[in-house]
């Protein structure tokens, strides 16, 4: 890929902070969007909830990429706070593509990864779903289509359009994951329910390489999940752990007691999402960890 320049929304997100440490590393120019007034010329003004961005920051650019968003998981899901979830996922997404679209066509990015999330599929239970599967019900399968058609824009003005349906991030940077470390480092970890559910994982490395395998190759578009191709139960990731901290894991949270302390959100921790990634395999992306305990050992 020659030097590129690529605006990022979220660049201090998880996700989007290791993206844009792996693009400067490799001599690209990364542009992040700041809801703040821009203090230096790679600073793009956006407001996501409100919807609006500085359309004029974004020409030039080669890719933009939205990582932006509410945490799902940072605190229990009142309606305000679902309302809150939605607004800086759909409104700032909107807002983006809106931009994008204005843009003289010599001006636009060529092309546009919004985040997503494997929450689309909903509740899959054993059933292994990839690509083709339709949404699932409920608040987050209905959040991601609405999350992915507010790309439309974008798409209209002929703008090559990915959405990056990611699972649960193995790192102990920040995320699910980054919580659940330190319990399992002192011996507090163990199994969430009956441990029967499946948890779509991918190491926080491939997650990066598979987005900017996605914006370095023409003609990718649409829906990619982004998980390991070897999914694994909450019961097998909790051994895994133990194992590679060499840690007891004999603590378990019965599924009541998480219901009664997250509320709704219990939800995405005791169901079951058997998600492949059949589209970016197929589009020639190899993952460096595919197996559970060498994206644990990655992360530490």
């Amino acid at each position: 890929m020659e030097r590129s320049r690529i605006a990022v929304a979220g660049a201090t997100g998880l996700i989007g902070g290791a993206l844009a440490r792996s693009l400067t590393a490799d001599g690209h120019e990364v542009v992040r969007l700041v809801r703040r007034t821009p203090r230096a010329a790679d600073e793009v003004r956006w407001d996501p909830e409100g919807g609006r961005v500085d359309a004029a920051g974004l020409a030039g650019c080669d890719a933009v990429v939205n990582l932006a968003g509410a945490g799902v998981g940072n605190r229990r899901w009142t309606d305000a706070y679902k309302q809150r979830i939605r607004d800086s996922r759909v409104n700032g997404t909107a807002a983006l593509a809106r931009a994008v679209a204005s843009l003289d066509e010599k001006d636009r990015p060529r092309v546009f990864v919004n985040g997503s999330a494997i929450g689309y599929y909903g509740e899959t239970g054993d059933r292994t779903v990839d690509e083709s599967a339709p949404a699932g019900a409920g608040f987050l399968p209905e959040l991601c289509v609405e999350w992915e058609a507010a790309t439309a824009p974008a798409q209209e003005a002929g703008v090559r359009t990915v959405f990056t349906r990611t699972g649960l991030v193995v790192s102990r940077e920040g995320g699910a994951w980054g919580r659940l470390v330190p319990l399992f480092q002192a011996g507090l970890g163990g199994r969430m329910g009956d441990g029967r559910q499946y948890w779509s994982f991918v190491a926080l490395h491939d997650e990066v390489a598979a987005i900017r395998h996605l914006i370095d190759t023409d003609g990718l578009s649409g829906p990619f999940n982004l998980t390991a191709p070897n999914p694994l139960t909450n019961r097998e990731i909790t051994a895994a752990m133990g194992r590679v901290l060499h840690r007891p894991t004999l603590f378990a949270v019965p599924a009541p007691v998480l219901r009664t302390v997250l509320g709704e959100m219990a939800g995405d921790v005791l169901g079951s999402a058997r998600v492949l990634p059949t589209r970016l395999l197929e589009s020639g992306f190899r993952f460096a960890f595919p197996e559970i305990e060498g994206a644990i050992r990655a992360a530490l």
